[in-house]
C-alpha cells in the first residue's frame, strides 16, 4: 500500500475548512480517467468567481465514510463525499477570510476545467472566522 501521509503531520497544524464534494461524469464535463487517488492536487475556484476564472492554490484531502483521512493512494476516492480544504499560501488566509463561509460553493480545477463541485460545511482554522 503507498501510504498518504497527512497534511496535518506535514504543515503541523490543522486544515482551513471541510467540503462535501461530488465529481462531475464524463457526461457533465468531468475527468475521463476515473476519479483522482489521495494525494490530488487540484485547484479551487470559488461559484462566484466562474466567469473570471480565478483558481487558488486550495487542495482537497478526502475523507472515508467514518471522517478518516484516506490513507491508501492507490485506491480512487469516492465520487462524493468530505474533504478537508488546505490552503496552501497562508499569507492568503487573510484574503480568502471574507470569502470561505459555510454554504459558499466551489470547483476542484483541473486547469480551466470543472473535475468536482463542492460546499463548505464548517470552517476549521479560526483565521478564517
Amino acid at each position: 500500500m503507498d501510504v498518504h501521509t497527512p497534511y496535518e503531520q506535514i504543515k503541523n497544524r490543522e486544515c482551513d475548512f471541510i467540503v462535501t464534494y461530488r465529481f462531475f461524469t464524463p457526461d457533465e464535463g468531468g475527468r475521463k480517467t476515473g476519479n483522482p487517488m489521495q494525494g490530488y492536487r487540484s485547484d479551487f475556484m470559488y461559484s462566484e468567481d466562474e466567469e473570471a476564472k480565478k483558481l487558488w492554490m486550495i487542495w482537497p484531502e478526502f475523507l472515508d465514510n467514518d471522517n478518516n483521512i484516506i490513507l491508501d493512494k492507490s485506491l480512487r476516492v469516492p465520487t462524493s463525499g468530505k474533504a478537508k480544504m488546505w490552503i496552501l499560501n497562508e499569507s492568503l488566509i487573510e484574503l480568502h477570510k471574507e470569502r470561505i463561509k459555510i454554504g459558499l460553493k466551489g470547483f476542484f480545477m483541473e486547469g480551466p476545467h470543472k473535475a468536482a463541485e463542492c460546499e463548505v460545511i464548517e470552517v476549521v482554522n479560526p483565521n478564517l472566522k
